[in-house]
């Protein structure tokens, strides 16, 4: 598996997050278009991605807050790959780039639907 880091521009990337887009629609439901204004890509400049055999198949971003603060965006597993930790390594480096970057705070923030997102946000919380 190849860890890189990239940009939203990347197409592996942007594919990943439409696979998300999909499934966020289902979950969410008639909220989707209320949290999707929240989720744009254009302005994430810092993108992980994972992929296996030249196959993407995990991402996550960093957006910026303010000068001291970001949040983690667009976390996404492909299905056939997860609970394989792969999740936790996408975390993982994001959290060391932003560390990198110089950035002290760290924001995790997901809808309420998504459960899975929420207990690896709390098993991997180090506050």
């Amino acid at each position: 598996m190849l860890i890189k880091r990239t940009h939203s521009k990347n197409l592996n990337f942007i594919n990943l997050v439409q696979s998300l887009d999909k499934e966020l629609a289902l979950a969410d439901g008639s909220e989707h278009s209320f949290y999707s204004q929240f989720n744009k890509i254009d302005q994430l400049n810092n993108v992980v991605l994972i992929s296996a055999h030249s196959l993407a198949i995990a991402c996550g971003a960093i957006k910026v807050m303010n000068d001291t603060s970001v949040e983690i965006k667009r976390m996404y597993v492909r299905p056939e790959f997860r609970n394989k930790g792969l999740a936790s390594k996408v975390l993982a480096e994001l959290e060391k780039w932003v560390k990198e970057l110089g950035y002290k705070r760290c924001v995790l923030e997901t809808g309420k639907r998504q459960v899975g997102a929420t207990e690896l946000y709390l098993k991997t919380d180090t506050k």
